[in-house]
């Protein structure tokens, strides 16, 4: 029975989600560091909101981790990189707090518009000072969306809603989708340079970082207002408290800050800006929506293997996981096959899906051949790590499907380009789930795959099948199953032994030396 830890105040129906699909489920919030280290070895998942920090130190002591969840957007409190080196998959959940975080950043605008804050102070000490605070309307202005994604968009209805005119800048926006929302998309100078408003709504990332910064803010039209409800480091908060200081910027709200808790910052004290304790996702809804989206979603893996919303591994339903892993099985095998003969560097790799498993989700299949492909070359490889080991490396990865079946319904075929040479192996699924090869450098050849296997490449001439046989049994190794191609009668030929031991370096040295073997190698899955 899987077993998960929740390390964070979620809504109590997302442990009982887990009991009711049999996970057993220990709830223990505010844990240090030091106290997750010590517990979380016994845990298959982890459950966590923002408060916990689930660090490198953390992950390294998760033995039989598999799963991470985060009950809302953002990962900063999660070692995703160590995470993914370590196999495990991080999930989040992006659209439970769409609508609650967007309804946050409208209320922000409308409170900046109308200074209400400073105003609703002012009256409850006595003053009513009914001509010290003169806002703004809000219909007529124009609001530049910074990201256009579930929350940016859900921005922009409601701006429309109030008569607002939007613009947007957002480097995956398509013209097609700008025009679904409404939005002008324009770039990002521009943006600054018409708006009346700004919006953040983008992760924050090293491209981000600071992207509100003194030479940005220049760039904006006197009097603009910035809400940011995204992420803290977004926007150079000394940078911003000296544009407000220079009435550059009229007014600011912020939902969140560079450091948080944010006891102290440069923004505080000031009436013209508008602050909030991360509160984007605070509500009873959609704190509710988070937790039971995190609960379905680690129940889902910890038993199907399906994975929705991962940060570090392609999406499998609980529909497509069953069908998809003789698949994967198959092309990891496939990879370890290409990768256990690969000896010099790799260029690049192409992976080909024909007949049925080209109209399947062939994502994930391209990550179990990577890592069947990687793990003989470099140590710790897997599912999740495998397509960034790759990119990072400049190994060229290439996808082709083709639905309309060859010789036989359902076929993967990789190939692999070293420094020295190119070499291709397919495989195919007899009886819906037993992986065999069936092509090695484009020679025919029909093998099932066991732990021990023995690959030989040779001249096709008379004599070498029984010289292999002698040089086996002088070595005391049974064959367990015997295949052999070749490409034309006297041509190159190649030959598959699954033994019944592994095959030692001097056994191979002696094959090796055999008249018309060019090479021999021993292959273990």
């Amino acid at each position: 029975m899987p077993k998960v830890l929740i390390a964070d105040d979620l809504s109590p129906r997302a442990a009982e989600i887990f009991r009711e699909r049999g996970i057993e489920v220990d709830v223990e919030t505010g844990l240090k560091e030091d106290e997750i280290v010590a517990r979380i070895g016994a845990y298959d998942g982890l459950a966590v909101r923002s408060a916990t920090k689930v660090t490198a130190r953390v992950i390294a002591a998760a033995a039989d981790l598999k799963v991470i969840g985060r009950a809302g957007i953002g990962v900063d409190n999660i070692d995703v990189p160590a995470a993914t080196q370590r196999g495990i998959v991080v999930m989040n959940t992006p659209f439970g707090n769409s609508i609650t975080t967007a309804e946050h950043a409208i209320a922000m605008m409308m409170a900046l518009a109308r200074e209400i804050p400073a105003a609703n102070a002012s009256t409850q000490a006595g003053k009513w000072e009914k001509n010290r605070f003169m806002g703004v309307e809000l219909t007529g202005k124009t609001l530049g969306l910074i990201g256009a994604g579930n929350i940016g968009s859900i921005v922009a209805s409601r701006a429309q809603g109030l008569k607002m005119r939007v613009v947007s800048f957002d480097p995956f926006l398509s013209p097609e989708r700008a025009k679904d929302l409404g939005v002008e998309k324009v770039e990002l100078d521009e943006l600054y340079a018409r708006a009346d408003f700004i919006t953040l709504h983008v992760p924050l990332t090293d491209a981000t970082r600071n992207l509100i910064d003194r030479k940005a803010i220049a760039k904006m039209r006197p009097g603009v207002r910035i809400v940011n409800c995204a992420r803290g480091g977004i926007v150079a908060e000394d940078d911003l408290a000296a544009a407000l200081d220079s009435g550059q910027v009229a007014g600011a709200a912020l939902d969140v800050f560079t450091v948080e808790p944010a006891k102290q910052n440069a923004l505080f004290g000031r009436d013209n800006v508008v602050c909030t304790p991360h509160l984007g996702a605070a509500t009873v809804e959609a704190q509710e929506k988070v937790a039971l989206q995190v609960a379905e979603q680690m129940a889902d893996y910890l038993l199907t293997g399906a994975v929705t919303n991962a940060l570090n591994m392609p999406s499998v339903t609980a529909e497509e996981a069953p069908r998809l892993r003789p698949y994967m099985a198959l092309a990891e095998l496939l990879g370890s096959f290409a990768g256990q003969l690969t000896e010099t560097g790799l260029k690049g790799v192409t992976v080909e899906f024909e007949g049925h498993v080209a109209t399947l989700n062939t994502r994930p299949l391209m990550a179990a051949a990577l890592t069947g492909l990687l793990r003989p070359l470099l140590d710790s490889v897997n599912m999740i790590s495998a397509p960034g080991i790759a990119r990072d490396r400049d190994i060229k990865v290439t996808e082709v499907k083709r639905e309309e079946p060859s010789d036989y319904e359902t076929l993967i075929r990789m190939t692999v380009e070293s420094e020295r040479m190119k070499r291709s192996v397919a495989g195919t699924l007899f009886g819906g789930a037993r992986p065999r090869i069936v092509e090695i450098k484009g020679i025919p050849i029909e093998a099932e795959i066991g732990p021990h296997m023995l690959y030989l490449t040779n001249r096709d001439r008379p004599g070498v099948i029984g010289d292999l046989g002698r040089a086996l049994g002088d070595a005391g190794v049974n064959i367990a199953t015997f295949h052999l191609g070749r490409a034309q009668q006297g041509g190159d030929a190649i030959a598959l032994l699954q033994v019944d031991q592994a095959v030692s370096k001097a056994l191979l040295e002696s094959l090796q030396a055999l008249p018309n073997v060019m090479q021999a190698k021993a292959l273990e899955f």
